[in-house]
């Protein structure tokens, strides 16, 4: 986190976990009306740039680079060779030649580091840019209002990015914004921002998130999942049509020949501690094996916690599913934002 910025927010009341704000006062959920603004610095960003940084990029994420034009924004996967998931987030273009993508804070220094393995001779480096921007999240009812109000530009549509002198606008699906902003403007924004939204923590964007059905690979999580399981094709994450990318074989294969066993769901669970990204799911089908993963998990301004989780479709629909144990806490599936396949 930036030392002026960290400085600011606890001046503002932040109660401050590592570079993750936990809370400003009082360890809550978030509110359950309202918009929220939350400090994003628990998020980084690795900048590619250089003449051929798109064709780079192009051979190593599953979604099309060449689609981004400076006015918009896209969820992106970098996998394994096998398919799986070793990180997740958002990218975009901030100038000609120049792209910044967004993961969660414990995973860039690895992703970085092994996407530089196969720069080789093309002309593009990468680095970790976390520290030029002050990065935060606007979210909920009355969320659009609040942006306009302190940045003067607000995307029509859902990753939509619209920039100006104050910083970067991206609109997300759902009444959700991100804002990328100067640090010697971020105070002012800030300022701006809570006249209409209130401060929270990390947990808060989280839960916002989860209920989106917008899913961000973990350290524990990582090589779980293909893009299906995370319903990453629903979301946009996934372009079948562009080339070769690691992982690209399966990815396709499980869209056009597969049946997909497993998909992400949204669900509660009361009366419980914290369930923990890749905790283990079980089900009375599958007695010997765990039937599903914990992909995110935050505290639901309702009480208990909100989560998406990856589930053995056959289970979902026929059985009840426990937490960390056969006879655990039995989860409460609820329906995503967005239409899933039968």
């Amino acid at each position: 986190m930036i030392p002026n910025w960290q400085t600011f927010l606890i001046s503002q009341g932040a109660c401050l976990a590592g570079d993750r704000v936990a809370h400003f006062g009082t360890p809550a959920a978030p509110p359950a009306q309202g918009a929220i603004v939350a400090d994003l610095s628990h998020l980084n960003l690795i900048q590619f740039a250089g003449e051929e940084a798109q064709a780079f990029l192009q051979g190593q994420l599953s979604n099309d680079v060449r689609l981004l034009d400076g006015g918009n924004t896209q969820y992106t996967s970098y996998n394994t060779p096998k398919g799986r998931m070793l990180a997740n987030g958002l990218l975009w273009q901030n100038a000609p030649g120049s792209y910044l993508m967004q993961l969660p804070a414990g995973l860039r220094e690895a992703v970085q580091k092994r996407l530089t393995m196969f720069v080789l001779r093309a002309k593009v480096k990468i680095s970790d840019v976390s520290d030029a921007w002050v990065r935060l999240g606007v979210g909920g009812p009355g969320a659009q209002a609040a942006v306009a109000g302190a940045m003067d530009a607000v995307p029509a549509v859902p990753h939509g990015l619209a920039q100006n002198s104050h910083g970067s606008v991206m609109r997300l699906p759902g009444d959700h914004f991100e804002l990328l902003i100067a640090p010697d403007r971020a105070q002012a924004v800030w300022m701006a921002l809570t006249r209409h939204a209130q401060p929270a923590g990390a947990d808060a964007w989280d839960w916002h998130m989860i209920r989106a059905g917008i899913p961000t690979v973990l350290p524990p999580t990582q090589e779980q999942f293909v893009a299906q399981m995370l319903n990453y094709e629903l979301i946009g994450g996934v372009n079948f049509k562009k080339g070769c990318y690691p992982g690209q074989e399966i990815v396709a294969r499980t869209q056009y020949l597969g049946k997909l066993k497993r998909r992400m769901y949204l669900a509660q669970l009361e009366n419980a501690a914290e369930p923990q990204p890749g905790d283990e799911l079980y089900s009375a089908d599958m007695p010997d094996q765990a039937t599903g993963m914990i992909v995110n998990a935050a505290p639901a301004p309702t009480g208990g916690f909100d989560m998406l989780a990856v589930i053995q479709i056959s289970s979902a629909e026929q059985h009840a599913i426990h937490w960390k144990s056969a006879d655990g806490p039995v989860l409460r599936l609820e329906a995503l934002p967005y239409a899933v396949p039968a």
